[in-house]
């Protein structure tokens, strides 16, 4: 299948940006464009939005819910098939290792799948009243979605928010990163080889700033999918409050991950070191906070330092590579900024913390020891593969660190006592909690953050809720009214 990535996907075409233009996507591998990628700017959002509403209004809205789901298996079919293109096409795009993007986007035909199965089950219910009504609830569709996705994992968050909103019969907008567009594009083949109908799903990418901020604004978009950081979604809330459509965030993380002494420790450490250096540290999920029972602390600072030293960093496209370089030149200064910061407020460099000294935007795995909880690179979401150790003292002390940051999007911990897994599973403030394993993920187990991390869910049956409107019909079973102006 040929990709193009120098025009825009909207209504079922191909299109030449109106008020945006083509520029150069950088390989962060080498630091210099690859390729052209088409960005569009407020006039290409109206007419994307345009052909969305207009999808919706006409076929895709009027659409039996078992078709719906029949087309989205197909494009989910069309997609297992690629998987090899899509992964070398975001490696490229964002420098994720290339073993990583395939076993990752490897899956997402399953989350397709997944929601297809659920887009002819989401019925009402009736509501006992007394003879006199029938009362009962209907879901439709919120309508248009402006979808916002991050550079770090830009199919997996497209996967998380097209399949439920095509599920509840929405049509969408995609605005993928502007430093990672071309994946996204590369969508806008499938969902054309798949048969969907024009306007049902439209892809411009473009700047947070002009084509982003029109989309949250503009009064023809019911509601905004965003995933992303913190900052970013206040400002979303404020341009969209005065159409008060819907929102939901997938936000940032600063994820604890817990080492009791009674743990395999063996086990904890190959998840730990995996899990706080995968994504080339760039995601909001991983484990980077590592909390560490005092008895077994040296062991595994010193765990730390030699997994540090085993991984691979290099050429994003070699399948022998762990690691690749951050994903553009701005996070690789933020990443080497928060190092600075460790030095700074006193914590032990293990090992790392070091720019490569090659093309492209490569950066050491990097470990502190000796990390206090109230420590910047304890409290801030560093996204990179910077790793801080911290000491505690028992399960309380545990939990109120694990829980003395403002995040809460997931967390970890590690224990062969399963009245204390459950104990301290049940303190932990985070939308997800992994006990004995980390990173597990599936389109069936709902994901998402409290406190700064989000808004709502996604996967699992949860996911349809924040693309669906809840209608209550009472229908008269007597067909008489009394007269409220009679004697």
């Amino acid at each position: 299948m040929e990709y193009r990535f120098d025009r825009l996907f909207i209504g079922g075409e191909w299109v030449a940006p109106i008020d945006g233009g083509v520029r150069p996507s950088v390989d962060p591998a080498t630091g210099k464009p690859w390729g052209d990628v088409a960005y569009g700017g407020p006039q290409d959002i109206d007419r994307a939005v345009a052909a969305a509403r207009e999808a919706f209004e006409g076929r895709w809205g009027r659409m039996a819910p078992w078709e719906r789901a029949a087309l989205i298996r197909k494009f989910a079919d069309l997609y297992a098939t690629q998987v090899d293109a899509l992964a070398a096409i975001e490696t490229q795009d964002n420098g994720r290792a290339i073993r990583e993007s395939r076993g990752d986007i490897g899956m997402h035909s399953q989350y397709y799948h997944w929601f297809a199965s659920l887009a002819d089950k989401q019925g009402g219910r009736t509501i006992p009243m007394d003879d006199s009504v029938h009362a009962f609830t209907t879901r439709s569709a919120v309508g248009v979605v402006g979808t916002i996705t991050p550079w770090n994992v830009p199919l997996m968050a497209a996967a998380w928010k097209l399949g439920p909103a095509l599920a509840a019969g929405c049509t969408m907008v995609l605005k993928p990163a502007e430093q990672t567009p071309a994946s996204s594009l590369a969508l806008g083949r499938l969902f054309e080889e798949a048969g969907f109908p024009p306007g049902v799903v439209n892809i411009v990418p473009g700047d947070g700033v002009t084509a982003g901020a029109h989309l949250v604004a503009h009064p023809g978009v019911n509601k905004i999918a965003f995933t992303g950081e913190g900052e970013t979604a206040k400002t979303i809330l404020k341009t969209g409050a005065d159409s008060l459509k819907k929102f939901s965030f997938e936000l940032g993380g600063k994820a604890p991950h817990i080492l009791f002494a009674d743990a395999d420790i063996e086990n904890a450490l190959n998840a730990a070191t995996g899990s706080a250096w995968a994504l080339c540290g760039q995601s909001c999920a991983l484990g980077s906070r590592i909390l560490v029972e005092r008895p077994i602390y040296d062991r595994v600072v010193e765990g730390f330092r030699r997994n540090a030293g085993r991984v691979r960093v290099g050429d994003p496209m070699d399948p022998a590579t762990h690691m690749g370089p951050q994903a553009h030149q701005q996070q690789l200064d933020k990443t080497l900024s928060y190092v600075a910061i460790g030095h700074d407020e006193g914590a032990e460099l293990v090992t790392g913390g070091t720019r490569l000294e090659r093309d492209g935007y490569f950066v050491e795995p990097t470990v502190f020891a000796g990390v206090g909880a109230n420590m910047r690179i304890a409290q801030e979401e560093i996204f990179g593969p910077v790793a801080a150790i911290i000491p505690f003292d028992g399960e309380d002390e545990a939990v109120a660190i694990a829980n003395g940051t403002p995040y809460g999007l997931a967390a970890g911990l590690w224990t062969g006592d399963v009245g204390r897994a459950h104990r301290v599973a049940a303190r932990i403030e985070a939308g997800m909690v992994w006990v004995n394993t980390y990173r597990y993920i599936r389109w069936s187990t709902p994901y998402g953050g409290v406190k700064s991390s989000g808004w709502g869910r996604e996967n699992g049956m949860d996911a349809l809720d924040d693309y669906l409107e809840t209608k209550t019909t009472i229908v008269s079973t007597t067909g008489k009214f009394a007269d409220p102006f009679a004697n």
